[in-house]
């Protein structure tokens, strides 16, 4: 389970892994959120109206979900149970409310939380993005100031500071998180 500020690099983090090989299976998220210019249902997020998201949280068909920056977000049981039927690593991309949420269940769960190196060069990142107005911005920074607060509740922290350095250390954390969880 990874989880990071918006801004903090966990898209760049899992393509340099991707690059480098390493095969991490992510189980597609349902999102209330509208979806950002290039994005498409069933590929980067389900998305779905309030309504339809009320819907799957009644029939139990989450595993975890969460209201992060006021939309919400949830991981589908028939998602994970597809990733996990593989064998191979999954990686769910969660906010501090879904780890928390996800730490609920009797899932065997190793989670890595990826810092920015400060709060200036986060802020910078995200106004680097151009997609968000200044109040998206500004919630986010508020947010983000509450997810790394919340860092210690983490098995593993890693700064971003460089990506390099940062994807090293994700190889070396998933290699021992496979041996703990006695995982072939």
């Amino acid at each position: 389970m990874l989880s990071a500020p918006s801004g903090a690099g966990k898209n760049a983090l899992l393509s340099a892994l991707a690059k480098e090989g390493v095969k991490l299976l992510h189980p597609i998220s349902v999102t209330t959120r509208a979806p950002r210019e290039g994005e498409l249902d069933g590929r980067e997020y389900y998305f779905r109206t309030p309504e339809a998201f009320d819907s799957l949280v009644a029939e139990g068909a989450f595993v975890e979900w969460a209201e992060v920056h006021g939309n919400r977000y949830g991981t589908l049981r028939a998602e994970l149970d597809r990733c996990l039927a593989t064998g191979g690593d999954v990686v769910l991309e969660l906010d501090v409310q879904g780890m928390r949420n996800l730490r609920r269940t009797d899932l065997p769960v190793m989670s890595v939380f990826l810092a920015p190196p400060s709060m200036e060069v986060l802020e910078q990142r995200l106004r680097a993005r151009g997609t968000e107005d200044d109040a998206t911005i500004d919630l986010r920074l508020r947010n983000a100031a509450e997810e790394m607060a919340a860092r210690h509740e983490f098995d593993h922290v890693i700064v971003n500071d460089e990506l390099d350095r940062a994807a090293h250390e994700m190889r070396v954390f998933l290699d021992a998180a496979r041996a703990d969880l006695n995982v072939e």
